[in-house]
């Protein structure tokens, strides 16, 4: 009988972990959402969102082995991204904090230290769940995110938009302004991780959303690229010492005559 006792009062989810993957999780989505269904299951968190615009698509995966303890039935659970986020700014990337959900007032809890944060949850039913599409891009560039990001920084300077072009040989940004301002960075082939690519391949896509996407990326990560002729770009990477992995999917920009 206590047995049976302790398995119904067990929780539908419970988990304790470093801070800095649940950060990485809020850093990695907050600028495409402000909220997101949280699908939890025996084999981890994996959460499926996208923009209002439609632009740009996130899927985030983190297996229950990068947790330090994980007990999960499946339940899907709607969290306000920004109440998420300010609350784990009271802790420290190395704390070990944890994170329940509390079925009979349909809370999230979150326990840092002495701290213990409620939070309402979101109703579910009118949210997304968006799926990666299947895409068969072309193209393949594995870079570090510092090279990436300096691309980035530079193209912002003098445009909204950006240019990427890949051949068998090397990987190009191209970004032209209303003046005569232009930023044209090109990588060779050895200067990349990695680099496959058959034919040439060019994209135009939105600054913004792109800068958006690698900022979580540390400058010594390896960003996997993957792209075509105006096509969708699919920019994927580990996050938190691999403890969790990302995959964005973001809409091509079509050029004006």
């Amino acid at each position: 009988m206590n047995k049976e006792k302790e398995e119904k009062e067990k929780p539908t989810f419970r988990s304790k972990m470093k801070a800095s993957i649940l950060k990485g999780v809020t850093e990695i989505i907050s600028p495409l959402v402000n909220e997101a269904k949280f699908s939890i299951t025996p084999k981890g968190i994996s959460i499926n969102a996208v923009d209002p615009a439609h632009v740009g698509l996130v899927h985030v995966d983190v297996p229950n082995d990068s947790f330090e303890e994980y007990y999960a039935d499946e339940l899907d659970l709607g969290v306000d991204v920004s109440k998420l986020s300010g609350a784990l700014k009271l802790a420290g990337a190395d704390d070990t904090i944890s994170l329940e959900y509390d079925e009979h007032k349909n809370k999230l809890v979150l326990i840092i230290g002495n701290l213990v944060r409620k939070m309402g949850l979101i109703d579910v039913k009118g949210m997304s769940d968006p799926k990666i599409p299947k895409l068969d891009l072309p193209a393949k560039v594995v870079l570090v995110a510092e090279e990436l990001n300096k691309a980035v920084r530079a193209s912002e300077m003098v445009s909204d938009h950006i240019v990427l072009t890949v051949d068998k040989d090397k990987f190009v940004f191209f970004a032209e302004g209303d003046s005569v301002d232009t930023v044209d960075l090109t990588l060779q082939k050895d200067l990349l991780i990695g680099l496959q690519s058959k034919d040439k391949y060019r994209s135009l896509y939105s600054i913004d959303y792109l800068s958006n996407m690698i900022k979580p990326a540390k400058a010594e990560d390896q960003i996997t690229l993957l792209l075509g002729n105006d096509n969708p770009l699919r920019v994927e990477f580990d996050f938190a010492d691999k403890k969790g992995h990302v995959v964005y999917v973001l809409a091509p920009r079509i050029e004006s005559e």
